[in-house]
């Protein structure tokens, strides 16, 4: 099983998305609200160099956005 984190936001539509996603794959995800959370804002940031979210982090390859496509190939779907 892949090591997923989702860096989002509360309000963030395509973060809301992506989590929808991986609950209906069944996907395991651990959530970091970057809105409150400076330590994962900092983080997401160093990892990405943007700060635009959702980022998504998988077995550490990086997916900026909601992309179904890289998303499905990282997991193996």
């Amino acid at each position: 099983m892949a090591t997923v984190k989702v860096y989002s936001t509360p309000w963030c539509t395509y973060c809301k998305m992506a989590k929808e996603y991986f609950g209906e794959k069944k996907i395991e995800y651990t959530d970091f609200d970057v809105s409150s959370d400076e330590k994962a804002r900092n983080e997401m940031l160093t990892k990405s160099n943007q700060s635009g979210v959702p980022v998504i982090d998988i077995d550490g390859t990086l997916v900026v956005g909601f992309d179904k496509e890289r998303i499905n190939e990282l997991l193996g779907l």
